[in-house]
């Protein structure tokens, strides 16, 4: 299926992708770089309950991707959140998501960047110094900037195959190690406080986080209406699954996992020796390779649909005109990403984070609800697909999104209050002209 230009030949978008070029854009995001790292900071704080605890929050997690699955299924457009914000409360609120969306979109780019050269300099000690470190980073932004400019389809290929890349290590080291799963590792449950219950809670929320961006490029899939939704539910599914045998392997193999920095490579290493940790070690590369793919794609896709609602000047809104992509938008999402891995200020604005993600999913759980009402039956498609349960779904996911607020530090409130109201400034003034 080939979209065709309206009559006045302004290009458009073009429709490509398809439910699993969806999901693999969902996992991507979802399993990064944290995967091989949070086994130990999550045993630090619960020991023994943590594989019960991925599941749990995978389904907290789940409560709030069924959210957006309901809207999701309402709309055909870019932009997602941002979309779903603007029918159900208007254009300030739906501002301040998309805003927040792909600020964040592209401070994480640049965090992943430079997670990258650090992970190589693991091995190669160059990597973390000044010039060579510095080439990487715009090596890599160049060849995905190139890619997503180049087409959707170009840019779908290169997150399926590095989502590939980046399962295959981890499948391997789960069907090798799931054999060490001693009942004695699984029932070891030690009395946990609820601060470090709640502290362990938040972390697995933000390891969880990413599957929100699965409905921004849906402007540019086959039947977003469908899609979209089993594309949320199959993310949740598989990333808790993969996220949840990880941990029973590496505390079943690592009986003190909080002492290890690398719990995954050093779980690998003790039953598949030095060539297991250096395949953990490669498919972390390739994780966090993938999931700046993805925050390419979908971070462009943002700023491209604020423009084109006419929330931001059009130049971010136009389509290039051969490989029919947000191409103004590529470009710009990638050079504040890498500028501000080159210069480091990403580290400042990742306190952004909570706060973005307590502002979206609370939006859209809202925007579940509120769409719902018959009053809306005239300006928004009906749903062909509906969260089960009624209003107990959203009721859920808007607990999970106030556990986010009531576990954020000061800091972390304070740095996304300041990105709120700059963003409020943004629409203010971009409104006055």
């Amino acid at each position: 299926m080939i979209s065709v230009p309206p009559a006045d030949h302004t290009p458009t978008l073009r429709r490509a992708l398809g439910r699993w070029d969806l999901t693999a854009i969902g996992v991507n995001q979802v399993i990064g770089g944290a995967i091989f790292l949070m086994p130990s900071q999550v045993a630090a704080q619960i020991g023994g309950w943590s594989p019960i605890a991925f599941v749990l929050m995978g389904l907290a997690s789940l409560s709030v991707a069924l959210c957006f699955a309901e809207v999701g299924s309402r709309f055909e457009g870019t932009g997602g959140p941002f979309l779903y914000t603007r029918a159900a409360f208007g254009r300030f609120v739906a501002f301040e998501v998309g805003w927040m969306q792909w600020f964040t979109r592209a401070s994480s780019q640049a965090t992943v960047m430079t997670g990258i050269a650090v992970a190589l300099g693991y091995y190669w000690p160059a990597m973390t110094s000044d010039w060579p470190r510095a080439l990487l980073l715009i090596a890599v932004t160049g060849a995905l900037t190139w890619v997503n400019v180049r087409g959707i389809r170009q840019s779908a290929w290169v997150v399926n195959a590095l989502t590939i890349g980046k399962l295959l290590p981890l499948m391997i080291f789960i069907a090798a190690g799931i054999r060490f799963a001693g009942v004695e590792a699984l029932t070891s449950l030690p009395p946990i406080s609820l601060t470090q219950f709640s502290t362990a809670a938040l972390l697995m929320i933000f390891v969880y986080g990413g599957y929100d961006v699965v409905p921004v490029p849906a402007g540019e899939a086959l039947d977003p209406r469908r899609h979209v939704p089993s594309a949320l539910v199959r993310t949740i599914l598989i990333v808790m699954g993969v996220m949840t045998l990880a941990q029973i392997v590496a505390q079943s193999v690592l009986p003190d996992l909080p002492a290890h920095s690398r719990p995954i490579a050093d779980a690998a290493a003790l039953f598949l020796g030095a060539g297991g940790a250096m395949l953990v070690s490669a498919g972390s590369v390739v994780s966090m390779t993938g999931n700046n793919a993805g925050q390419v794609l979908t971070g462009s896709r943002m700023l491209f649909a604020l423009a084109e609602h006419g929330e931001l000047p059009a130049f971010f809104g136009r389509v290039h005109p051969r490989f029919r992509t947000p191409a103004n938008a590529v470009l710009f999402t990638s050079l504040v990403a890498v500028t501000l891995a080159l210069t480091g200020s990403f580290a400042k604005l990742a306190v952004v984070s909570a706060v973005a993600r307590l502002v979206t999913y609370t939006g859209v759980a809202a925007a579940t609800w509120r769409l719902r009402s018959p009053r809306f039956a005239a300006t928004v498609k009906p749903a062909t697909f509906a969260a089960p349960f009624g209003p107990l779904v959203p009721a859920v996911a808007m607990i999970v999104s106030i556990g986010i607020a009531a576990g954020a530090t000061r800091e972390q409130l304070l740095g996304g209050g300041v990105a709120l109201a700059a963003g409020a400034l943004l629409y203010k003034v971009r409104r006055w002209k």
